[in-house]
């Protein structure tokens, strides 16, 4: 495990080779919240998170290759590859009490993050969060298709969904800089195929999602049920598919109680 900062300035502290963001360090902490991003995204959409954390938790974010400091890295084409990542990046930081949370593409992996460390006898998480993403047995037609989408259709696609800044989509450059990891993402999500056939999870999982997403209906997200022996409830809130950024605090907040609810495994 390694710790830093960026040179010259103060900055985020940086642990397992760059894969995990911790914006806030704590020594020791009772909780350790990992937290995986979006298609397209990076973990600077979820930095402000750890000003809402109690005080002795620890906010990890993982970064996937492709973005960011890791920008000169391959992204990685399928779920499997992004789950093997952070396995890798969890495993130096289980030794305490930890929680994963993932949203839209990065919920796929923390579910799948979970499997895999469960079949590999790992530390489990206290907590799961699945956030704005179908559930296993939807399969891939519960998806909308956007990978293929030509450009002009695919900005739309993305400004209807929110997330993604207008300038991006409105700036040549920008938009050159980052389709290619949109389109990437996006045939990740749309090729993931779950196992089906393994029982549900021993761990206690929240599900999280935006009243009004034109993405993933609310049916979709109350159907995670399933898929667990500890299930906390689906948690709701007024928005669409990117819910939390207006409401930052009160998703920490919901977090924190299920958190609490949530007994070890």
């Amino acid at each position: 495990m390694t710790l830093s900062h960026s040179p010259g300035a103060p900055g985020p502290a940086i642990r397992s080779n760059g894969a995990v963001v911790c914006p806030r360090p704590v020594e020791a902490p009772v909780m350790r919240l990992f937290l995986l991003h979006h298609a397209g995204g990076s973990h600077l959409a979820y930095r402000e998170w750890a000003g809402h954390l109690p005080a002795d938790w620890e906010l990890c974010l993982i970064e996937a290759p492709g973005r960011g400091r890791l920008r000169r890295l391959p992204s990685h084409r399928a779920i499997s590859g992004l789950v093997r990542w952070a396995a890798d990046a969890v495993e130096p930081l289980s030794e305490r009490p930890f929680g994963i949370f993932g949203h839209s593409l990065g919920a796929m992996a923390a579910y799948e993050l979970t499997r895999l460390l469960q079949a590999e006898g790992r530390a489990l998480p206290r907590w799961l969060g699945i956030s704005a993403v179908r559930p296993p047995h939807a399969g891939p037609e519960a998806v909308h298709h956007r990978s293929h989408l030509p450009d002009d259709a695919l900005k739309e696609e993305l400004a209807r969904i929110g997330g993604t800044p207008r300038e991006v989509l409105d700036e040549p450059s920008l938009w050159e800089m980052v389709e290619p990891l949109l389109r990437n993402d996006f045939a990740a999500a749309e090729h993931w195929q779950p196992d089906t056939e393994l029982p549900p999870l021993p761990v206690p999982l929240s599900v999280y999602g935006g009243a009004g997403d034109p993405a993933v209906s609310v049916k979709l997200l109350a159907g995670w049920e399933r898929w667990t022996t500890r299930w906390l409830g689906l948690r709701l809130f007024p928005g669409g598919h990117f819910y939390f950024q207006k409401a930052v605090p009160e998703v920490v907040r919901q977090i924190v109680t299920d958190v609490a609810h949530a007994r070890p495994v």
